[in-house]
């Protein structure tokens, strides 16, 4: 069939996480919740870094770009999975699952750029400190965050093109709670497995690219923190294990998902939902948690606040 028959199909129907009404509302509450966790967890890390001098540093100049990052990953599909645990009929535009499956592709790709771009950012400050605010100056840090942005555009571009392309003609049921690549793919009137392999391979080059490089990046630090001393090595460690934790909880999900996918229902279900729910809302928690730097500018936030108040 040629690819360029335009489509009669104008919407899909998601089947969501689950059929119990029950299980719906308590997954309304539930998601709900986590989703106001995210944003304003990620929005207070954006205000810190923003109005705190002492924060004013390459490292949380890319920590912002993360938590911005992680916002619009969350809320690409987060807000429609919510609204639809209350309805009977879940449906999604063409148009809007087409954007879905560029803006998830687009914001993954960036954020995968992004992890490789901090992970460089701690090689210099560990491997190279006498060196590290001339190498990772403003002008770099913001052309660097550019190219995960660009990268992730081309990544999203490159989905959406095929998919806009594919002949949507009879099914239109997905099941998923939001449009992903290779769900939407299986629907079109075409042999579809082909495509599906080559896409999982072009994917896969990005995901596996941009790990190896954190692989290198983070043996190089940890061999050059091995020959450090103590106190140093303590402080370069407590850092570079939130990044790596960080870094796991990321790409785990994307690597059964695209690269390495298991097709078990359940389980790619599961992996959707702790990608873009719970992977959001981890990285503020583990950056606050583990930061000595975020939890003292919180605090001159807070006697700030407290301050003005107290004037007014």
């Amino acid at each position: 069939m040629d690819w360029g028959n335009r489509s009669v199909v104008s919407e899909f129907i998601l089947c969501g996480l689950t059929n119990s009404k029950y299980l719906q509302v308590l997954l309304f509450v539930i998601f709900f919740i986590l989703y106001l966790l995210i944003v304003s967890g990620n929005i207070v890390i954006l205000v810190l870094i923003t109005t705190d001098p002492h924060l004013h540093s390459p490292m949380y100049f890319l920590l912002a770009n993360l938590s911005f990052i992680d916002m619009c990953l969350s809320s690409n599909i987060t807000p429609k999975m919510i609204s639809d645990f209350l309805r009977e009929f879940k449906t999604i535009s063409f148009a809007g699952c087409l954007s879905q499956v560029f803006f998830s592709h687009c914001i993954a790709g960036g954020e995968m750029m992004l992890l490789v771009i901090m992970a460089y950012d701690r090689y210099v400050a560990i491997c190279k400190p006498l060196h590290y605010f001339t190498i990772m100056n403003l002008k770099r840090c913001t052309g660097l965050v550019l190219i995960s942005w660009t990268t992730g555009f081309i990544h999203g571009m490159s989905y959406l093109v095929v998919v806009a392309q594919l002949p949507f003609c009879g099914p239109k049921e997905i099941d998923s709670f939001f449009c992903d690549m290779p769900l939407v793919i299986k629907l079109a009137c075409m042999d579809y497995h082909h495509l599906n392999t080559l896409m999982n391979a072009e994917c896969g080059v990005v995901v596996v690219s941009c790990f190896t490089l954190l692989l290198i990046s983070y043996t190089y630090i940890l061999i050059t923190v091995g020959q450090s001393s103590k106190s140093g090595a303590s402080k370069a460690l407590s850092t570079c294990s939130a990044h790596i934790t960080v870094v796991m909880i990321f790409f785990v999900p994307c690597i059964f998902i695209y690269v390495w996918p298991l097709s078990i229902t359940w389980f790619d279900k599961f992996l959707a939902v702790f990608y873009s729910i719970f992977t959001p809302l981890l990285n503020p928690t583990i950056y606050t948690l583990r930061n000595k730097e975020i939890k003292n500018a919180m605090k001159r936030f807070i006697d700030k606040f407290l301050g003005l108040k107290r004037n007014l």
